[in-house]
């Protein structure tokens, strides 16, 4: 069983670490962070949590049943009820469903705790398991778009406030 936890400073050390043991996995799809990421990372770090203090960002880990942390969810740029989800997850996490159960799950509190109305996403059209965790989770495409200087799309997704909100359209 999966378990996501808004981020918190005692997050640092395993958000850090799950960072580092997958920058050559993310590199592959989305532009690597840089050393001065890794460098600075606690005032990174404590930049984030201010963020999401300021209510202007949600940030999530997310742990799987020994406590790993093997992802991470959020939802950015919040204002007028919108915001946009992103995500990334551990290699060794792919291909079981974890992405696609922590996006919905962050689709329902963006819903009910957040009071959100809808979320965006945007993704390349190479990240074919990207795409997938959308479609799942109800979101649609609206626009042709070039992220990273490749070809992507950009999805959106209506939300509806209340215990209803889950994956799939019309939620």
């Amino acid at each position: 069983m999966l378990t996501l936890e808004r981020l918190r400073a005692d997050h640092t050390a395993a958000l850090l670490a799950f960072e580092l043991a997958n920058r050559a996995y993310f590199a592959r799809s989305v532009p690597d962070r840089g050393d001065a990421y890794f460098a600075e990372f606690a005032a990174w770090h404590r930049a984030r949590l201010d963020e999401q203090e300021a209510g202007v960002c949600h940030f999530h880990v997310v742990l799987d049943e020994g406590g790993e942390l093997v992802g991470r969810v959020n939802l950015v740029d919040v204002e007028a009820g919108s915001a946009e989800l992103g995500y990334r997850f551990a290699e060794h996490a792919t291909g079981r469903g974890t992405a696609t159960a922590a996006v919905a799950e962050v689709c329902r509190l963006a819903g009910t705790e957040y009071g959100l109305t809808e979320l965006t996403a945007r993704t390349t059209r190479d990240n074919a398991a990207s795409m997938a965790v959308l479609a799942r989770n109800g979101f649609t495409p609206v626009a042709d778009i070039t992220l990273m200087d490749r070809p992507g799309v950009r999805y959106r997704r209506a939300l509806h406030a209340g215990p209803e909100v889950g994956p799939g359209p019309g939620c």
